[in-house]
């Protein structure tokens, strides 16, 4: 069994509107329609999806092609970035950077990354828990953001947190992990890409 994690794609920035209910721009709505047709897709039995827009923007075309429901659980939000809110994208970037770099601290009053990390791996073990009492042991894809995936991502490899395993930037994006083998197959790949 393969669960996939995947981000959502490029989004509307509404710096006057709260970050997780922004939605996903012209460009991250194409690039869902067009991952639709994307082989990798057709394994997958059960989808699991952050709470925000973006993310069920991304992940509710999938269930409905796949006729599979969306499992919505606000554990798998992207790290809590509320107390400041809309920042710059040049400020962004750098508070991101601090984050991954000081996973112990709270960076403005951000979720600190190992409490994010938690989070994120509670719910991917509860969502594997729950696919295994219901016997569906197809594929599963998890929808989410590319803060909280890259986290989880650093531990099923075992490595530390660190922002060198980040995604690249724009998000939609995907990695794959052998739930058999527990191990990582491959790290993040454009949407478009079959692994």
């Amino acid at each position: 069994m393969l669960v996939r994690y995947l981000t959502h794609p490029q989004i509307q920035i509404e710096p006057y509107i709260p970050v997780p209910q922004w939605s996903l721009n012209a460009t991250g709505k194409a690039r869902v329609q067009a991952l639709l047709d994307q082989d990798w897709l057709f394994g997958t039995q059960s989808i699991y999806c952050s709470d925000e827009i973006k993310a069920l923007e991304t992940a509710a075309p999938i269930g409905r092609a796949l006729d599979i429901p969306v499992i919505v659980r606000a554990q798998m939000a992207e790290h809590d970035r509320s107390a400041t809110g809309f920042v710059l994208p040049e400020m962004f970037d750098d508070l991101a950077g601090l984050f991954f770099a000081n996973p112990d601290k709270s960076i403005m009053g951000w979720e600190r990354a190992v409490d994010a990390q938690a989070r994120i791996i509670g719910a991917f073990e509860l969502a594997m828990s729950e696919v295994k009492a219901r016997g569906r042991m197809g594929d599963v894809l998890l929808v989410g953001h590319g803060g909280v995936g890259t986290l989880l991502y650093c531990h099923l490899a075992g490595l530390p947190i660190d922002r060198c395993y980040d995604q690249k930037s724009g998000g939609g994006c995907y990695f794959t992990y052998d739930w058999v083998d527990h191990s990582i197959l491959h790290s993040w790949l454009p949407m478009e890409e079959t692994f």
